[in-house]
């Protein structure tokens, strides 16, 4: 009897596990992490650090981006609170190795005691945000447990909390203190920790486009959007049309001090990214727009293009620009340290020491000076900064007008360009705070913290 044949079988491919896709809302979250990390461990600028988080992730459609950025948001504006409350339910600091745990148990505490997420949402994903962290991944029992807690219990210890006291450097509340009064600096610093509204600068007919856009006109003009029920800002009524731009009222007003610049021939230096430049220019000035980054220069070229409206662009060091002539008037908004746009920056509370100012304040003192060679006798020259602090400001101008017996002060008064006369300093500059323009509606209140000062060359046969 032969042997049965023997058959060959074909192998078994392993069955591969196939790949678990992310649950809804993770890349949101894994971007606001990312974010944090670049801004509060490696000190960039919230903007940049958000751009970048984008680029590393997935692509995240509008309303995912929108949710990452104000989860980020939410945690730098209310870092300290948060962080009282979720170390609150830890035994031991978290060790210096635990990769991206903290910023993870900050972003899962604000959405369970801000925003208010569904805890179960929260936490969960915050568990899968540690799992992918080889560093974090050990913590992931840790986390669940702690967030937890802060579900159930943070909310109680959020409430005996003060916000300005918890979220402001003691350094800088000081300081305000110092400058402002005790009662007006703590206005200050509260309203620094609330988000701001939407602003437009319109290049026409600000009244029908407020009522077109749902929003409110301000005595200043600009028109006032709730920002958290107006959506994406490129789906707005007139966005593609150039009408308008994005501008807080505060920003708006030292274009304006230079009163009729139709015609004028004006230097706008620093002028990156182009807010008083489209003002200047939908007013018919001639604008020659100095800056010394080209990536700011080309946003200001590709808002000034959806605009529809045409300046002179350089790229160039303020300090060493010779344009071989003088202008008609001349606005300089110095680099400063930007503590009036808190609402809208608040990195700033987290990069921002005591001991940075000293370098800005030297360089404002000769872009002023330089500022000041190129106005023409009898021109203009407006100088002024996004700070809240005296020696970037007042204290600044005080000391050029010292120095230079050539120009004299203009004055603002109450009424010019819905200038408030609170907003104007007792030697008549511009000051407007964040606690300005209250609201019922907290989400309508409120304006950068922005100086500016008008001066003016003296003409040549004018008497000192």
């Amino acid at each position: 009897m032969s042997a049965p044949r023997q058959t060959r079988r074909k192998p078994v491919k392993p069955t591969r596990t196939p790949r678990r896709s992310k649950p809804s809302g993770y890349e949101a979250r894994a971007t606001a992490v990312r974010c944090l990390v670049s801004v509060l461990d490696r000190g960039r600028p919230l903007d940049d650090a958000f751009e970048a988080a984008l680029a590393k992730g997935e692509h995240l459609a509008p309303r995912d981006r929108a949710f990452a950025r104000l989860l980020v948001m939410t945690v730098l504006r209310r870092k300290g609170e948060l962080e009282m409350v979720a170390s609150s339910f830890l035994e031991k600091p978290l060790p210096p190795d635990s990769g991206s745990l903290w910023p993870i148990l900050l972003t899962a505490s604000a959405q369970l005691l801000v925003l208010e997420t569904p805890p179960h949402a929260a936490i969960s994903l915050a568990v899968d945000l540690c799992r992918a962290d080889p560093r974090a991944r050990r913590f992931d029992r840790l986390a669940n447990a702690v967030l937890r807690r802060v579900a159930t219990a943070g909310k109680d210890i959020l409430s005996e909390l003060d916000p300005v006291a918890t979220n402001i450097p003691s350094w800088l509340l000081e300081r305000w203190q110092a400058a402002y009064g005790p009662e007006l600096a703590r206005e200050i610093a509260a309203a620094s920790l609330t988000e701001a509204a939407l602003d437009l600068s319109v290049k026409t007919d600000a009244d029908a486009w407020a009522k077109r856009l749902g929003g409110m006109r301000l005595a200043t003009g600009t028109v006032r959007l709730d920002r958290t029920q107006a959506g994406r800002i490129e789906d707005l009524l007139g966005y593609a049309d150039g009408i308008w731009w994005v501008q807080d009222a505060a920003a708006a007003l030292p274009a304006r001090l230079l009163g009729d610049v139709a015609g004028q021939r004006i230097a706008d230096l620093c002028a990156a990214p182009g807010g008083k430049t489209a003002e200047l220019l939908a007013a018919g000035a001639m604008v020659t727009a100095v800056d010394l980054s080209p990536v700011r220069l080309d946003r200001l070229q590709q808002n000034l293009t959806r605009l529809k409206l045409t300046a002179d662009v350089i790229t160039a060091d303020v300090l060493t620009w010779d344009p071989g002539r003088t202008f008609d008037a001349v606005l300089l908004d110095a680099p400063c340290s930007a503590t009036g746009t808190i609402r809208r920056h608040p990195d700033i509370l987290h990069l921002r020491r005591k001991d940075d100012t000293s370098p800005r304040v030297s360089l404002q003192r000769r872009l002023l000076e330089r500022a000041a060679g190129l106005v023409r006798p009898g021109g203009l020259l407006v100088y002024c900064t996004c700070s809240l602090e005296p020696e970037e400001g007042g204290d600044q101008v005080a000391q050029f007008l010292d120095a230079h017996p050539d120009f004299i002060r203009i004055p603002i008064t109450p009424g010019e360009a819905g200038i408030a006369a609170e907003w104007i300093t007792p030697d008549g500059d511009l000051r407007t705070l964040p606690s300005h323009l209250p609201h019922e509606e907290a989400a309508l209140a409120g304006m950068d913290g922005f100086y500016a000062a008008r001066l003016q060359r003296r003409d040549a046969l004018s008497p000192a």
